[in-house]
């Protein structure tokens, strides 16, 4: 029994750190385009491919 009083404070210790990490990366716009990355990978950019030197 005294393991679940230890448990209790650390758990919602841990649940406020994942909340406020959450929170930064949604106020630093990691989550303001999902959709793109997924096309992008899949587009053949001509200023990504070197040029050969002539």
């Amino acid at each position: 029994m005294g393991a679940l009083y230890m448990m209790i404070p650390v758990s919602l210790i841990l649940g406020v750190i994942v909340l406020i990490i959450f929170l930064w990366a949604s106020k630093a716009g990691e989550f303001d385009d999902i959709e793109g990355p997924k096309y992008r990978m899949l587009d053949d950019d001509a200023e990504d491919i070197p040029h050969k030197e002539k």
